[in-house]
């Protein structure tokens, strides 16, 4: 009688906890959305947050406000989000840069893996090794003969140290035994800027920027940091295909909010922001602009994160990358 009172109380207890979380979960999101992008406006994140945030405003009717905390590749956005309330009305968006700024900056103010939680993978797209157009080197080959007659003259640009463009660069310097000087930005968008007007000679831009410049004919690529031709453009080699066996890097975009949000609120978004990616307009405007849908779960974007730490650690480690180098 004792064992069927507790089993009849522990499922009563059982039910009202499912009743309360279905509950909140009805009730999410409560307001407006803050979305965080960690960088200036222009850049990657920047767009793809701006796209994803109209439509899960006109899906949720609720305004999804985006805030621009650019800084520290990233760092400023993130300690905001690990430091907002765990509502998940809070979001934070992250380009892979995310998983080299704890083998970097020795004094993060927050835990990466502990103080925000993983929503899901957006998108994936290659990096493109572009040269302004007055540059004299037309393909990675010539590009890695040039940097080896002018050692440490040429200046290379990042949108922040530890950004996918500071560890991609650092990644060919080190495979082909060259040097050139870092100049880092505060975000892809600056960075771009001065490319363009041929400040910079030297840049590894994300495809979601790169895209409309080499079509219009502002910039030349020489290659792509994927292992294989990138489907936009087809006609530009992997850089591992056109001189440097062995290189390859992908840029990501990953969604995440504060740590100890509720699971329920972390499904539901999780839920919507995979349906949006997969919409048709959503998903063959990401394509034609150099972009791949993921739509990952929680889970799986959590083992990703892992497993991108520990490699970026590994490359940081090999190429002797610093904060300031």
């Amino acid at each position: 009688m004792f064992r069927l009172f507790n089993c009849t109380l522990t499922m009563l207890m059982a039910l009202m906890s499912l009743s309360v979380s279905i509950s909140h979960a009805q009730t999410y999101p409560n307001g407006a959305i803050r979305w965080i992008v960690p960088f200036p406006p222009g850049g990657g994140t920047d767009i793809l947050a701006r796209t994803l945030g109209q439509k899960l405003t006109e899906s949720w009717g609720v305004p999804v406000i985006i805030d621009n905390r650019g800084g520290a590749n990233g760092t400023i956005g993130a300690a905001a989000a690990a430091k907002s309330p765990p509502d998940g009305q809070t979001l934070l968006i992250v380009p892979s840069g995310f998983a080299v700024n704890p083998s970097i900056y020795k004094n993060l103010p927050f835990d990466s893996t502990k103080d925000l939680a993983p929503v899901s993978q957006l998108a994936a797209s290659p990096l493109i090794l572009v040269v302004h157009p007055s540059f004299p080197t037309k393909s990675v080959k010539a590009l890695i003969s040039f940097l080896k007659a002018h050692p440490d003259s040429i200046n290379y640009g990042s949108s922040g140290n530890g950004s996918p463009p500071h560890l991609a660069t650092e990644l060919f310097k080190y495979l082909t035994h060259t040097r050139m000087t870092h100049i880092p930005y505060k975000g892809a968008g600056p960075a771009a800027v001065d490319v363009i007007a041929g400040q910079i000679p030297v840049y590894f831009m994300n495809a979601l920027q790169a895209v409309p410049y080499i079509r219009a004919g502002r910039i030349r690529p020489l290659g792509v940091t994927s292992e294989n031709r990138f489907g936009s453009l087809p006609d530009i080699p992997s850089i591992a295909e056109a001189g440097v066996p062995g290189y390859a890097m992908t840029n990501w975009y990953g969604l995440l909010t504060q740590g100890n949000t509720p699971k329920f609120a972390i499904n539901k978004l999780q839920t919507e922001i995979s349906r949006l990616l997969n919409l048709p307009e959503i998903r063959d405007r990401l394509s034609k602009e150099g972009a791949d849908v993921v739509a990952s779960t929680p889970e799986q974007f959590g083992q990703f994160l892992k497993v991108e730490m520990e490699k970026a650690n590994r490359i940081v480690k090999a190429s002797g990358m610093t904060a300031s180098n």
